[in-house]
């Protein structure tokens, strides 16, 4: 039977015995009982401490003296010297132990391990960590392998920097696939520094090639963000070489899914990368000798021209010498360059563009009878809205509708309708010049031309050739040498900013260079802003040469040109931008402290760092110029797109502000992380804010209301539905202030974007950031200062489009299954006439002289029916047979009347209702290619009984390599529509039912008459 035991004071006197024994005797009970009398033993622990330290006494004994002392700190709250004291209780400290004490001690032994690794991590002295230290944490990840917790155990390895243990949770584990796909993502959101992210991506490419099928997809996402173009190229190079087409297929799609990421120089490193195919038939194709193939041929130069035509007539002359191995290599060779070079994938895209086009002409009309000829603005703002809401369909049909009301445009109007033609046509990359020849300078000097025709021309080229600008930079770089008209510099620069974004050639460089250096204000800025695009990311030493010039210079839009191309060039660097940064954010010019804000929103661009959310809110309430503030909110959309929920909440705060700038900060910081979502928070936030008492307010928070609810549809959200109409209201209303009615206009087009069939996307579904639809945005928020940056807009548009291709690059007829109500996902009902002129139905006035001739009809109508009553009574009683026969006939006669009026007058209110009551489909069937939104693409699946099936596994959407299991049967092209270079008015009325208001019908069938 046990004894209670009601104090420890007997087992702490036995502590001061001579003997070991006792000793001992004492520790085991009182480490039993510590949990009740540690406010008794904390009195004695000098002696028990003197046990720990007391060198003759037994390494056990001494063991369970520091365990129990440690046990006493814990309960006392000194979680530090309970720890230090746990590490000498060596293996008596059990990570196995289900108890507070232990999960507490074992957290803060994680917490101090991690952060003493961070430190010498990051000042890169090889300080020694405590044996005792490194010994528990190891056993804690041990403990959690065997449990088969693996996802905690590479959350601590991780967070550790522990990376052999990383790799041995992975390879342990019993998904390793699920696994890795798990570690990608924790290492993108999680480790905040860029460095130890990329040691961590480098574990995982190791553990993804030791594997028996490695999944190539996610091993070249890995190499993307990595920079290591080498690596992706060989692995392409070994699955072209595959004899299996399932290979090539894969190759393609890993192609198109790095091409979303939009990355056009690591791209062209992986194109010239590919080696040539051998021509010698002698040769044996051997799997080893791919790598010293693409070694030899690693820079085949700059022979190879953007169209790659050039190529395939090259490998189609060499066929006759080549084994089929090598012709099948060269063929498929042929589709990989045309794909990574993005012709493939731009051309895939502005087919289903134009041929789902489903833009309202009438909202256009609309805008354009409400706007005054007088206001510049809302004429300009129409222009641009067009643009927008035609973006890449290649349909200018309002435009060659309204010759003479556009013509009207002068100056920088001008540059901005002739540059308008550049986002309709963006991505016709064949016949883009031929477009534009007719405004282009003449012979290479100005023409005869108006400059600023030109210099929007110019800038229109580089808007349709955007982050493709192979075959455009060079007549782009002559345009800019040979004009010293300030207005053709402007346009070209920032056309060649646009063609060569992020390529950091050097030669271009120098050229944009030249024209900084001649301080025209108006070139200047452009040149700036031009410089930072090509120079994106690089981190370049060139910024600091940028910032030199910025301070010498007096030309205020120049500053603001170079501060902005200085934030871009640190894009995504994170830490490394940190001293820029600091010398920005302390310049005491407010137009560089201003570019410091988008150079912290640029570097941490999508980490949602702590550090750098810190710092913005920080400018945001205390720097003493209200566009440093605007910038400093704004930039926290950028800091957190990759999350989207957090900014609505983080800048709630900021959005009630006493300052306006700071309010129209909060409305785009949340228009351009919440893009395209429609998250509800997001447009609750932003509602009160498009009836802001301040103007300029009013406008970014209508613009902001756009960008998150681009392709959300009425059903899936009633406020689409009330948004649209007050827009129609504040665009109709002649008293709205100039400012608002812009931001309405430019709403309007951002709403029915890219023919209603785009959206705005920052991340890929790889969750790589898409650098160009990045940039575009910070470049678009700019308009504040200048409005034909506009239409950088229409770089982060992303077609709402499933394509699935087969292994010709063709896109067969098919059907997918999307297993959601047709109405959730639906286009917007087209508009009507009426409703676009909707106006207030007053009461009809009545006249005293109607209202007294139908008192009069009335009462003449109830003295003829009184009348007519009395009679049928006297028929009654005089004949009663015949009454009989009569009534009976008549109410048989009455009853069908009565039947046939209830039949009858309702029927076809009873259908509507009939029809309004049917439960609606739950899902709907689509054909290749098709319009699928972002929230409708987990609900797309692939039929059963399909011919094709997808090579990857994730949700589709995008650009899909189809395999087909049905190879020796005849293939059916799905037929789409392809935009030509003339005038698509015709054509396009017939595609889009929507498209014109006056329509025409159709003309009837031809037939035959027969008598």
């Amino acid at each position: 039977m046990a004894t209670m035991v009601s104090s420890a004071g007997g087992l702490l006197a036995m502590l001061n015995e001579t003997h070991p024994m006792l000793k001992f005797h004492a520790l085991s009970n009182l480490n039993a009982f510590v949990d009740y009398f540690w406010p008794e033993i904390s009195t004695s622990v000098p002696i028990i401490e003197s046990l720990y330290e007391d060198e003759e006494f037994d390494q056990r004994q001494r063991q369970l003296a520091a365990l129990l002392v440690s046990k006493v700190f814990y309960y006392l709250g000194e979680l530090n010297d309970s720890l230090s004291y746990a590490l000498g209780a060596g293996p008596l400290f059990d990570v196995s132990e289900d108890s507070d004490y232990i999960h507490t001690l074992l957290a803060k032994a994680i917490d101090e391990y991690a952060t003493f690794k961070s430190k010498v991590a990051e000042s890169n002295d090889e300080a020694l960590v405590d044996p005792r230290l490194e010994a528990i944490v190891e056993r804690m990840v041990n403990k959690c392998i065997v449990d088969g917790r693996y996802q905690q155990a590479m959350g601590m390895a991780i967070e550790c920097r522990r990376l052999d243990k990383l790799e041995e949770a992975i390879t342990r584990s019993d998904n390793v696939h699920g696994t890795l796909s798990y570690c990608i993502n924790i290492s993108h959101s999680f480790v905040n520094r860029r460095e130890y992210r990329h040691e961590v991506l480098r574990c995982l490419v190791k553990v993804y090639q030791k594997l028996p099928s490695p999944d190539y997809l996610s091993i070249c996402q890995c190499l993307m963000f990595l920079d290591e173009p080498e690596a992706v190229a060989s692995i392409l190079e070994k699955l072209l070489r595959s004899e299996n087409k399932d290979d090539a297929l894969l190759a393609f799609q890993i192609a198109f899914d790095l091409v979303e990421n939009e990355h056009q120089a690591f791209l062209l490193n992986v194109r010239d990368r590919l080696s040539n195919p051998r021509s010698q038939p002698s040769e044996s194709v051997q799997p080893g000798n791919n790598d010293t193939g693409s070694a030899q041929n690693e820079n085949p130069g700059a022979s190879e021209d953007v169209e790659m035509t050039d190529g395939s007539h090259a490998s189609d002359g060499s066929l006759n010498e080549m084994d089929p191995i090598e012709a099948a290599y060269a063929e498929r060779l042929t589709k990989i360059k045309g794909i990574l070079s993005g012709e493939t994938s731009i051309q895939l895209t502005l087919q289903f563009l134009y041929s789902h086009n489903k833009s309202d002409l009438l909202i256009l009309k609309t805008i354009k009878q409400s706007v005054e000829m007088r206001n510049s603005v809302c004429h300009s703002a129409t222009i641009y809205a067009n643009a927008i809401m035609h973006a890449g369909t290649t349909v200018d049909t309002f435009l060659r509708e309204n010759l003479d009301w556009l013509s009207r445009a002068t100056n920088w109007a001008k540059f901005s309708a002739t540059a308008g033609l550049g986002v309709i046509h963006r991505g016709h990359l064949q016949q883009g010049r031929s477009l534009m020849a007719p405004y282009l300078p003449q012979s290479g000097a100005g023409g005869g031309g108006s400059p600023y025709s030109e210099g929007g021309a110019l800038y229109a080229l580089g808007l349709i050739h955007a982050n493709h600008g192979e075959g455009i930079k060079q007549f782009l770089r002559d345009s800019l040498r040979s004009t010293n008209v300030e207005v053709i510099q402007h346009g070209a620069c920032l056309g060649l900013g646009l063609v060569s974004l992020g390529t950091a050639d050097e030669d271009i460089y120098d050229d944009i260079k030249n024209v900084l250096y001649t301080d025209s204000a108006v070139a200047g800025e452009a040149a700036g802003i031009s410089m930072g695009l090509l120079m994106v990311g690089t981190a370049s030493e060139k910024a600091s040469e940028m910032l030199a010039y910025a301070h010498e210079t007096q030309h205020e839009k120049i500053i603001r040109g170079l501060a902005l191309g200085i934030a871009l060039t640190v894009y995504g660097r994170e830490e490394e931008a940190d001293t820029l940064i600091e010398q920005m954010t302390m310049d005491q010019d407010p137009i560089l402290r201003y570019g410091g804000m988008y150079a912290l929103a640029l570097a941490y661009q999508g980490t949602a760092n702590n550090k750098a959310i810190r710092q913005l809110l920080h400018f945001a309430v205390s720097d003493v110029s209200d566009d440093v503030r605007r910038a400093a909110v704004l930039a926290l959309g950028f800091v957190l797109y990759s999350e989207p929920e957090q900014t609505p909440r983080i800048v709630s705060l900021l959005s009630e502000s006493y300052n306006p700038h700071v309010r129209y900060g909060a409305a785009l910081a949340v228009g351009i992380s919440c893009a395209g979502t429609g998250l509800s928070e997001a447009i609750s936030l932003l509602e009160p804010l498009t009836s802001d008492v301040v103007d300029f307010v009013r406008q970014g928070a209508l613009i902001a209301m756009a960008m998150v609810m681009v392709q959300i549809s009425e059903t899936s959200d009633s406020r689409v539905g009330t948004f649209r109409r007050q827009l129609e209201k504040i665009i109709l209303d002649k008293h709205e202030d100039t400012m608002s009615k812009m931001g309405a206009i430019l709403a309007s087009g951002i709403l029915d974007a890219g023919g209603r069939n785009v959206t705005i996307r920052l991340l890929s579904k790889t969750k790589h950031d898409k650098v160009t639809a990045v940039v575009g945005l910070a470049v678009f928020s700019q308009f504040w200062y200048w409005h034909p940056l506009i239409y950088f807009v229409s770089l982060p548009f992303s077609p709402t489009a499933l394509i699935g291709l087969n292994y010709d690059l063709k896109v067969p007829k098919l059907e997918f299954l999307s297993h959601a109500k047709p109405s959730m996902f639906e286009y917007p009902r087209p508009t009507t006439v009426s409703t676009a002129a909707s106006t207030v139905k007053l009461p009809t006035a009545v006249l005293s002289t109607s209202a007294k001739a139908k008192a009069r009809a009335k009462k003449e109508a109830e003295e003829k029916g009184n009348a007519e009553k009395t009679a049928a009574a006297r028929t009654e009683s005089s004949s009663s047979s015949t009454s009989e026969k009569s009534s009976g006939r008549g109410k048989s006669s009455a009853e069908k009347d009565g039947d046939s009026m209830q039949v009858d007058s309702p029927s076809s209110e009873k259908k509507a209702a009939v029809a309004a009551s049917e439960p609606e489909a739950c899902f709907e069937i689509l054909t290749n290619p098709a319009r699928v939104v972002p929230a409708q693409e987990k609900f797309i699946k692939f039929l059963e009984e399909s011919r094709y099936v997808p090579v990857k596994s994730t949700p589709p959407s995008g650009f899909v390599l189809l395999k087909d299991l049905r190879p020796t049967e005849p293939e059916v092209l799905s037929l789409t529509d392809t935009p030509s270079s003339g005038s698509t008015a015709g054509q396009q009325a017939a595609a889009s039912p929507a498209m014109a208001a006056d329509e025409e019908p159709q003309p009837p069938q031809p037939f035959e008459f027969i008598s």
